[in-house]
């Protein structure tokens, strides 16, 4: 069997690269505005299919999303069998097929790299695929659906239909029996405090509204920014994103939530989740991926020891640059902690060489990964005493609450609630658990992101040359000061982080860094945000 060219061509012409366009597939897949994406989608399309076919018919995952960015914005990804993001040494070659500038050089390219890479053309090709709200997103589908459409490739989905790895019913209502069934029996039938959820007009509007059909009896919650039909209200001033970034209540939430009350806010398409509340004296409080990282990693490890398992089963946390320094050092005394460049595939990967790994990005993404050893001995163990067994069936229903994939928002919620029902926390006592360093996170928009480039998990750049003394430097002057420069990997943006001991020593060194990347890196003087020191 060949690769059929003829539908290729023909499906190829409806959908022409625009000129003088460059694609990058990132950390995130491919994201940019929603209207210069159509070529892309098609070209995905065809990819998926190869993806699947190299992995002899196994399912590969296409999820059309921006996330967190603006609703003009649209982006897409592929997703491994084991929901895992696409194998990284594929990324390149998704980037250069996504340039290639007409029909025939697009056909040459995926000739050399179906010989490359020794796809057996013959295999059958399973994908499934889903969208976010954004208005883009149908007319994307399309395009996509012409790429699967092209080659052949069969529509449907369930790897792990029958096997161990097995996720509930592969259904709307089973996804929210499995999470709500073990997080009922984690919590009982007190119920808990009402919480407020952000869902960022976007699409977990829809599944935290399914979900909470199951969940009346355990935690009441109160859903805010459910407009997902309203044009530009996707992530506009909500969402897990404005809070972290801003460091304040989405306004629409200023007259919903009182002092005491804890709330959450996803993203656009529910992957993040960051916590908050307000204190007695109606202050902001932000509880962050950082945060969500403490409580469950001290809650797990608990856990494990009071089964005794604390021998046999490895407990780790792996975290990226962005951390806050406070979280880490809470972290490093109590358990093995591991820092890896930013992206979910990095701290995926890490988290997977633990029994149990722990990872939550300072933004709200993340998941606790149980390798398969460590998930047939949780159900496997024969306690000694009655302690014990309570605290394994716990162990047993924390399991079956996450999601192990790649980031599931409502999961991660799930999982924080019924941590603070077995300990009795609220939004202070979790607060109280470390005092994080003031932090500041600058967007640069730079000529060309690309002559940045990183070493030490993104900790330090080694080029342009000389530009980390002139940080280090900096850097010196400030009481517990650290700042790091990385480049986005979706657009022409360095990201600026940094810490110190008070809020106006952070924003200065924040701004300064900003400064010395935006000249180094040709920017134009009469564009210099003003802010910039």
């Amino acid at each position: 069997m060949s690769l059929p060219i003829d539908d290729i061509r023909r499906l190829s012409d409806l959908h022409p690269k625009p000129q003088g366009i460059n694609y990058q597939y990132g950390t995130a897949g491919f994201r940019t505005l929603g209207k210069v994406l159509d070529s892309v989608l098609f070209r995905v399309g065809v990819l998926a299919a190869l993806r699947s076919k190299k992995l002899d018919g196994k399912t590969i995952g296409v999820m059309v999303t921006a996330s967190h960015n603006p609703e003009p914005d649209n982006g897409v990804k592929l997703v491994d069998p084991r929901g895992e993001m696409l194998e990284t040494s594929w990324e390149s070659h998704a980037t250069a097929l996504a340039n290639t500038p007409s029909t025939d050089e697009f056909i040459s390219a995926l000739q050399d790299f179906i010989k490359t890479t020794e796809i057996d053309v013959s295999k059958p090709a399973r994908v499934v695929y889903a969208r976010d709200t954004r208005p883009s997103g149908p007319a994307l589908v399309s395009a996509l659906e012409d790429g699967l459409k092209a080659t052949g490739a069969e529509v449907r989905t369930i790897n792990t239909k029958g096997t161990k790895q097995s996720y509930g019913v592969d259904t709307e209502e089973g996804y929210y029996t499995k999470l709500s069934s073990a997080f009922n029996k984690l919590v009982g039938s007190v119920p808990r405090p009402p919480l407020v959820i952000d869902c960022a007009n976007g699409v977990g509007a829809l599944a935290a509204r399914g979900l909470s059909r199951y969940l009346v009896n355990s935690l009441p919650v109160q859903l805010e920014n459910t407009a997902i039909d309203a044009p530009g209200a996707l992530n506009n001033l909500c969402g897990a994103d404005f809070v972290k970034v801003n460091q304040k209540l989405p306004p629409s939430l200023t007259d919903v939530l009182q002092p005491g009350q804890r709330a959450c806010s996803l993203d656009g398409d529910a992957d993040r989740l960051i916590y908050f509340y307000l204190d007695e004296r109606s202050q902001f409080r932000l509880l962050d991926g950082d945060k969500i990282t403490t409580i469950v990693a001290s809650f797990i490890v608990e856990l494990v020891k009071a089964v005794g398992l604390d021998e046999r089963l490895k407990v780790g946390v792996v975290q990226t640059a962005y951390a806050n320094g406070n979280s880490t050092k809470y972290l490093s005394e109590r358990l093995p902690v591991k820092c890896v460049p930013t992206g979910v595939k990095h701290l995926h990967h890490a988290a997977e060489q633990y029994d149990i790994g722990v990872y939550f990005e300072a933004n709200g993404h993340g998941t606790v990964v149980f390798s398969q050893p460590a998930q047939d001995l949780i159900f496997s163990h024969r306690p000694s005493t009655a302690t014990q067994s309570t605290a394994l069936g716990h162990l047993q229903n924390v399991l079956n609450v996450i999601n192990q994939t790649v980031g599931d928002a409502l999961s991660d919620m799930l999982l924080v609630e019924a941590v603070l029902a077995h300990k009795s926390y609220g939004g202070a006592e979790w607060d109280s658990l470390y005092t994080d360093l003031p932090n500041r996170l600058v967007k640069v928009v730079v000529p060309d992101r690309n002559i940045f480039k990183t070493e030490d998990a993104e900790r330090r750049l080694v080029r342009p040359a000389g530009l980390q003394a002139k940080i280090d430097e900096l850097v010196n002057v400030y009481t517990g000061g650290r700042s790091f420069v990385r480049p986005s990997g979706t657009e022409d943006v360095v990201r600026v982080y940094a810490e110190a001991a008070s809020r106006p020593q952070t924003d200065e060194l924040a701004f300064r860094v900003a400064g010395l990347v935006y000249d180094l890196a040709g920017g134009d003087p009469s564009q210099r945000p003003k802010e910039f020191l």
